[in-house]
């Protein structure tokens, strides 16, 4: 009986256990496969199977990382053999000591072994490319019932984090798809953006972390798990492909370490190499696409300047079905594409099926090395300590024609014997010249005009995992005293190559398609150097240095110290302080009477502004939570003006402007009221009746030449009643002359970036500075061979005695993004146009790219225009860059009261 017993019992903790591990497919659940033709699952579905599949299955753990900014949760599936979810905890304190490389070399090779490496597979990121988010789904599922020996082997050895990168996307667009009835007539034609505010530059903010699913995200990469592996799926492959992805083209980066080229090689030839095997063709690398290791900011990207392996794939696909394309140059096998894809149908399965087989891919070169990359992430994080603890000369492209200009001169300019090489007195001349050494560290002291801004900078670093220390008393370093709770950066800390990103210049290489031909655009921004976007000081260090520093732990936002505020009958605010604007906003919701002041009083500049205590309540918040510590005076400088909120209206149009969502987010953190703005309230008048401000941030503006700029759109009855006002677009003949009564009227007009253009329709006597006279005598545009400025950071001299202009200093560090640039015509003066901004006499780029430097030289910035009643403005480069431009926001935020 006892025996009996014991066989009965054995079998029903069996039943249970299979009865438990009956992991529900897809198709129970969402009514049809995953890849079904047609067919998209949205993000309430998607949750609700994750929870089925985490209940059910032991080898999986669902967890929140975080609310989006609709206030959904984002989700994290944790999918590993279940007697690693005993030691999960080990694993992720493993993986952190390795990435941050503070223990010896013995001591990383035994948690090498000890450790288990971790792989990030997200999807969703971008919501139109729908593949990622259901092969997420698959992947899930596939990882928690399949039996077989890889998959086993899979779940022993690695720690696999599927993360969904954009859950309000994945619910906007399969909503939208899914709406009509007749599959044929569906698509992806969304009203709105895919983010709440940023829409496909979701995935560019990744090193900034303003939007909450990147921040979110961040913590995961960047302080929780740091995994070794981060993939990054998205859409499209280019034309007459499947799927693009590593190794990538050049250039890549200079400040990161060499082993992650060589790790993405490795990974790459993982993943062709089982495309391939499985007879999937198509597979398409290194100048078989456009994306190179360059740039700082995308979800697989940032991860490159923390000695992270980041993979990025684009792939074909969509659930209405498709076909690859006819591309005969693509047919002949090279080195990008070993074997290309014929022209066929394609279905939506199909890529389903290749992003799972690429998964797999990572997933078994993780099982195959992972003490490899485990024990490489602490050897690129110690080289990088190393580097940060001694003198070191970063090898960039202009130390490389430094060595070449000095023996040129050398050799009274003839240097045609260098193609056997150069006296190594050439090298150590620049490379050994300490002028050329990285710094070893940064100060950002706590009593600069804007701090709040500098915590931000700071916060932005801490979000990214950067070790960040504080003062906790006054110290002394190089004859020059700071004050507690200024900030300390070293880069003696693993993730060095993103410190030495954020602080210093990027210097792209001229990048041209052959010697005298167009360049070859970057995949996205040449120099984008945070911390002079930001405008924040800092000073460099190059010696070892210390004093009264805190760690402050990885991942802990920090907050501008808190003060008590003063007794006083009235109070100044500094206008340079950007959070004085909040400030402001606060005050005048309150009902409390602001004004600005016209001269320099109290050590304050024009623009300033003065309160009387009846903000007591206001200003002690301020003083508390924004880092604005209001100065106390007896009386109200002479010349003080009150101002009044504006009433704002920001342009936007059907399926929405990223530039102008970036301001909108702008706008809210700043405690801005405003409405948005759609091609038809404009067309219909009376404007001046609603608004006294409206702002055309880059996109949305006809160029010249056109007559109108809209997007494609459905007719209104083909989408619900809420979205009809957002149809139309902006003409020359109708929404230009509305434009122009408004400005008359007393309106103002605020222009960024391409949406300048509105000034020739306005017909201002300014005309465009990048242009030449072509052999037939008509102006055409410089061609790319004698000017180019893709994304980078430039410095514009600015008239700050304007009022659009208050805080800003004598210069400015502005983002130029193929930025308009304008000269004006000698009637300009009299007609009321001034200009408040332009480059001088030297060549002003300081981070990026800029070719043709020459063709800058005094161009106009920036320039306001009176027309009537009421003002025009022009900013050709993106003062609002991406929310990031922290330095330039003063330039819009100036204009936003009466």
């Amino acid at each position: 009986m006892r025996i009996r017993f014991t066989i009965l019992f054995l079998f029903l903790c069996f039943a249970l256990q299979t009865f438990a591990q009956d992991i529900p497919t897809p198709k129970s659940h969402f009514g049809f496969d995953i890849g079904d033709d047609y067919q998209l699952a949205n993000f309430t579905q998607t949750e609700a199977y994750f929870k089925k599949v985490a209940e059910a299955s032991d080898r999986v753990q669902m967890v929140e990382i975080g609310k989006t900014e609709y206030g959904r949760s984002q989700p994290m599936m944790i999918v590993t053999a279940p007697q690693n979810f005993e030691m999960l905890g080990r694993y992720k304190k493993i993986s952190q000591t390795l990435a941050h490389a503070e223990i010896t070399k013995e001591e990383a090779e035994r948690l090498s072994v000890e450790g288990k490496p971790v792989v990030w597979i997200d999807g969703g990121l971008h919501a139109n490319e729908v593949v990622g988010p259901h092969q997420l789904i698959e992947t899930l599922y596939q990882l928690a019932s399949r039996e077989d020996a890889e998959t086993l082997a899979i779940l022993d050895n690695v720690i696999v984090l599927l993360v969904h990168a954009n859950p309000d996307g994945m619910e906007i667009m399969s909503d939208w798809y899914m709406r009509k009835e007749d599959p044929a007539k569906r698509d992806q034609n969304i009203p709105i953006l895919y983010q709440k505010y940023v829409g496909h530059d979701n995935n560019r903010d990744f090193y900034m972390n303003n939007m909450s699913e990147a921040a979110n995200m961040s913590l995961q990469q960047y302080v929780e798990w740091i995994p070794q592996i981060i993939y990054n799926h998205h859409q499209t492959g280019p034309a007459g492909t499947v799927v693009a992805g590593p190794p990538y083209r050049d250039p890549f980066n200079h400040v990161f370490d060499p082993l992650i080229i060589t790790s993405l090689d490795a990974v790459g030839a993982a993943m062709i190499n089982r495309m391939h095997q499985e007879d999937k063709p198509g597979y398409t690398r290194l100048d078989g696409s456009v994306f190179s290791t360059w740039w700082n900011g995308g979800l697989r990207t940032t991860p490159y300047y923390h000695n992270i392996i980041g993979i990025l794939t684009e792939i074909i696909g969509n659930p209405t079905p498709g076909k690859v394309p006819l591309v005969p140059d693509r047919l002949i096998p090279d080195n990008a594409t070993p074997y290309p894809v014929t022209p066929q149908d394609w279905h939506f399965k199909q890529s389903i099926d290749y992003s799972v087989s690429l998964n797999y891919a990572i997933l078994n070169h993780a099982v195959r090395h992972g003490d490899e990359l485990l024990y490489n992430i602490w050897l690129m994080g110690k080289k990088s300590i190393d580097k940060g603890s001694r003198d070191y000369v970063t090898m960039y492209p202009k130390y490389a024609q430094a060595v070449k200009d000095a023996y040129a001169d050398a050799q009274n300019g003839n240097s045609s014997s260098s193609r056997r090489g150069l006296p190594s007195e050439y090298y150590d001349s620049i490379y050994s010249a300490p002028a050329n050494r990285d710094p070893r560290g940064y100060i950002l002291s706590a009593d600069q005009p804007d701090f709040p801004t500098a915590v931000k900078f700071m916060n932005a670093l801490i979000k990214s995992g950067i070790l960040v220390e504080k003062a906790s008393a006054e110290f002394t370093v190089n004859g020059k005293t700071y004050p507690a709770n200024s900030f300390i950066v070293k880069t003696a800390q693993a993730f060095r190559p993103h410190v030495i990103d954020m602080f210093e210049p990027q210097d792209h290489p001229n990048d041209f398609q052959y010697p005298g031909g167009p360049p070859v655009r970057p995949y996205d921004a040449a120099g984008w150097t945070l911390a002079l976007q930001m405008g924040v000081e800092f000073d460099r260090l190059y010696e070892g240095f210390d004093g009264p520093f805190e760690r402050i732990p990885y991942g802990e936002i920090q907050a501008p110290p808190a003060k008590p505020l003063s007794s006083s009958s009235g109070y100044l605010l500094d206008v340079r302080n950007n959070n004085s604007f909040m400030a402001v906003n606060d005050l005048l919701k309150a009902n409390v009477k602001v004004y600005r002041i016209s001269t320099m009083s109290d050590g304050l500049p024009a623009g300033s502004f003065y309160v009387s205590n009846a903000g007591k309540k206001e200003l002690e918040i301020a003083s508390q939570e924004y880092g604005v510590y209001p100065v106390p005076v007896r009386n109200m400088p002479k010349g003080s003006d009150e101002i009044k909120p504006a009433r704002i209206g920001l342009y936007d149009y059907y399926g929405g402007s990223m530039p102008s969502g970036w301001v909108r987010w702008m706008l809210e953190q700043f405690h801005f009221d405003f409405q948005l703005v759609f091609p038809q309230e404009i067309d219909a008048g009376g404007l001046n009746e609603k608004y006294d401000v409206l702002l055309f941030i880059s996109s949305g503006i006809p160029g010249v030449g056109s007559r109108g700029y809209s997007r494609s759109q459905p007719d209104a009855e083909e989408i619900d009643e809420q979205y009809h006002h957002m149809l139309g677009g902006f003409t020359v003949d109708t929404s230009v002359p509305q434009i122009e009564e408004f400005i008359q009227n007393g309106g103002e007009v605020i222009t960024v970036g391409s949406a300048t253009a509105l000034a020739y329709h306005l017909d201002l006597p300014v005309a465009d500075a990048l242009t030449e006279i072509a052999p037939d005598g008509s102006i055409k545009p410089l061609s790319g061979e004698k000017y180019y400025v893709p994304g980078s950071v430039l410095e514009m001299q600015v008239d700050n005695s304007v009022s659009i202009n208050y805080g800003m200093g004598d210069s400015a560090y502005i983002m130029f993004n193929r930025s308009p640039v304008f000269k004006l015509a000698p009637s300009a003066a009299n007609s009321g146009v001034k200009a408040i901004a332009w480059f001088g006499e030297e060549e002003p780029l300081r981070s990026g790219w800029a070719w043709g430097q020459s063709y800058l030289k005094n161009g106009v910035t920036a320039f306001e225009a009176q027309l009537g009643k009421g003002k025009f403005y022009a900013f050709g480069p993106e003062i609002t860059f991406r929310a990031q431009s922290h330095g330039t926001f003063k330039m819009l935020f100036n204009g936003l009261y009466r």
